[in-house]
């Protein structure tokens, strides 16, 4: 199994830096491997006759896209089929990675592994976001242009799509602080590599990523005012947020305060925002069932924009939207249903007898989850490969099963000690 919890981790990690992941290559890097990975773990669990299947509830609603796909490919219910298949490839992927990740972190150790790399993973690509930020001008990695325009930000090409990186993987740090998921000896360290990606939030002035942010707080505050009995820390929220503020002043409020005050070229304004939701939206009034297709959208949408500038939207800045004018209705429900287990499922392991590590985990997941979702009014970072990925490790991390505490065992070991007989 350990080649599958490597080679997970290696995904999670390669999507991002490279560039979320949404070029032919890196989509081709993401399904080889995922496929690889899928007939590793059914090799060893071949081999192994005491391994056990562990199946999510998400599994179906996730299962529903993917037959959906299949049948307006069947029946040529999609406007564009070479696109529709390329978005089944994709969610084929996605759901084998959710899968394996319920089969390979089921350990304590297994989730502090998972725990650490996301903090860790936060923090790096953030600094890399930071000095890029002020190194260099519109590239990526310091010698990649952009021919089709964007605003670049850490490896994605887009600093919305970062925001919602930092909003699925900083949760973890804040979480472990505030529900002493962490030693005390460690605290500081994990508050610093919690701090650096909150301060390139901040820079990289996506507003919808710091509403998004603001979110995720006020649930990790909601969550921590249900378990008063446990003690958390909240003055570590307000802390983190001290030193997230000195970071910017640091690094230069002006300039933060000037990008997100300002539409810059090539962004989508509030207008073209609105425009493109009713475009959406009559694409959905006329394939109201079945839906356009799986990734048609880019096709058909030109027949309903209203305001023209010349750009091709593949993507219309809502993801809800967006999910009921490919999917039409039957896909509206596949998505509230994963909704609805997500939470309630995510509610009952979160409200379960734990260790506070195992809380932290839980309360983290959902906080990150709560703040994409939000974001995702306004912008498509699902249909980023390497969000999405994260977002369904999140998931499965905040439905996980909850793991007890160590402190019985510690106090067994010590007691056991104190009655051994002396040499």
């Amino acid at each position: 199994m350990r080649v599958t919890r490597g080679g997970l981790l290696f995904l999670f990690a390669f999507c991002v830096f490279a560039f979320g992941a949404v070029e032919v290559w890196s989509e081709s890097v993401l399904e080889i491997g995922a496929s690889i990975l899928l007939v590793c773990w059914a090799a060893i669990y071949y081999r192994d006759k005491q391994a056990t299947v562990r199946w999510s509830p998400l599994n179906w609603p996730l299962c529903g896209f993917l037959m959906l796909g299949i049948v307006q490919l069947i029946f040529r219910w999609t406007a564009n089929p070479f696109h529709t298949r390329l978005e089944l490839l994709r969610l084929a992927a996605y759901w084998i990675v959710f899968f394996l990740c319920a089969q390979a972190f089921r350990e304590r150790a297994d989730l502090v592994m998972v725990a650490w790399f996301l903090i860790i993973l936060g923090f790096f690509v953030a600094l890399f976001g930071i000095a890029q930020h002020f190194t260099s001008e519109g590239t990526v990695y310091w010698f990649r242009q952009l021919r089709e325009g964007g605003d670049v930000f850490g490896p994605y090409v887009n600093r919305n799509h970062f925001a919602g990186f930092i909003e699925l993987t900083v949760p973890v740090g804040m979480s472990l602080l505030v529900f002493r998921g962490v030693r005390r000896d460690l605290f500081p360290m994990v508050g610093l590599l919690t701090i650096i990606p909150i301060g390139a939030l901040i820079l990289a002035a996506s507003r919808g990523g710091i509403v998004s942010f603001a979110v995720e707080i006020g649930v990790l505050a909601l969550l921590a005012r249900t378990r008063r009995r446990d003690s958390p820390r909240i003055i570590a929220i307000g802390a983190i947020a001290l030193g997230a503020v000195i970071l910017i002043l640091w690094l230069g409020a002006g300039v933060a305060v000037e990008r997100f005050s300002t539409t810059r070229a090539g962004d989508a304004t509030l207008v073209r925002r609105a425009s493109m939701f009713r475009g959406a939206e009559h694409v959905f009034f006329d394939y109201p069932m079945k839906g356009a297709g799986l990734g048609a959208l880019v096709s058909v949408y030109p027949r309903y924009e209203t305001i023209y500038d010349g750009y091709v939207v593949d993507h219309v800045h809502n993801d809800y939207i967006e999910a009921l004018a490919e999917t039409g209705l039957v896909g509206g429900f596949c998505g509230l249903a994963f909704l609805w287990l997500l939470f309630r499922e995510g509610r009952k392991s979160f409200t379960a007898e734990q260790g506070h590590f195992s809380r932290a985990l839980h309360a983290g997941a959902i906080a990150a989850l709560c703040g994409l979702l939000v974001h995702s009014f306004v912008d498509f970072n699902l249909h980023i490969p390497a969000n999405a990925l994260l977002f369904l490790l999140q998931t499965y991390l905040a439905t996980s099963p909850p793991l007890p505490s160590q402190a019985p065992a510690k106090r067994q070991r010590l007691h056991r000690r104190e009655l051994s007989p002396l040499p």
